[in-house]
């Protein structure tokens, strides 16, 4: 027998490095709460639909409607829980391919997300204090190619055979660091207009206690972990001391011309 729950859909909002991959595995283990992953990132779809087995036109087009029904019965869990990962950006494109179903409710996103989701849906934004580390950890996967090591049967994010070896760049730190800034506000911003009041996880406290800070996701979806579960990584940490190194460097002054 499954236990009731006070939440249909959740998406865990978030920008990259923020521990989100973490976090879906972590949910992922309670087995109560969904198979959560990023079902919606646009670059992914084909993989997604070939994994799924739907079937795409000679343009190479889908049915985006079997997409996101397939999408439900991926991430759901047998209490009919399911969750996914939106980064800025992705709710919209998300949120316009369902205006082309439901037309009377273009404009309104959340609207949108409730009626393919269902109506309790709840939202857990990611956040992460030191966007200098942030943006480190950024640049290091945009380089190499590794968003991510071990998982739970994600797409996308693995070992990129054609990724580089990591090089400090002063210009490109500062231009990821100006776009965490501009995505947190843009999530700000869009909470604001719908008056969305979203449950906040910082990285530090997740880094620090991952189970703790599981278990405080989980109350506030209004689950419970069954008897005898636990939750359990399935992704390893990836910063190291270059990591530390490229932050200390680029808090020194730039050298001069």
């Amino acid at each position: 027998m499954t236990q009731p729950t006070d939440t249909d859909t959740y998406f865990i909002c978030a920008t990259p490095r923020t521990g989100s991959s973490l976090l879906l595995g972590l949910l992922d283990s309670t087995g109560v709460a969904g198979h959560p992953q990023a079902y919606f990132r646009a670059p992914d779809e084909v993989a997604w639909a070939k994994r799924w087995g739907i079937a795409r036109t000679s343009q190479g087009a889908l049915d985006y409607g079997e997409f996101v029904r397939a999408a439900l019965v991926a991430g759901r869990t047998r209490n009919g829980v399911f969750g996914a990962k939106l980064m800025w950006g992705t709710h919209a494109e998300l949120t316009g391919r369902l205006a082309g179903w439901h037309p009377e409710l273009a404009g309104d996103e959340l609207r949108l997300l409730e009626r393919e989701f269902g109506r309790r849906v709840r939202f857990v934004q990611l956040r992460r204090d030191d966007t200098l580390a942030q943006a480190v950890s950024w640049l290091r996967a945009e380089q190499t190619g590794v968003w991510f090591v071990g998982g739970r049967g994600e797409i996308g994010g693995g070992q990129d055979p054609a990724g580089s070896r990591p090089a400090f760049d002063r210009d490109a730190l500062t231009r990821i660091m100006r776009t965490i800034d501009e995505h947190n506000a843009g999530w700000e911003r869009w909470f604001d207009r719908y008056g969305i009041r979203p449950y906040r996880i910082r990285y530090e406290d997740l880094s620090a206690d991952p189970e703790a800070v599981t278990l405080r996701v989980l109350d506030h979806l209004g689950l419970t972990l069954p008897a005898g579960g636990r939750v359990t990584p399935s992704h390893q940490r990836q910063a190291d001391r270059l990591n530390e190194e490229w932050g200390a460097r680029y808090r020194l002054p730039p050298p001069a011309l």
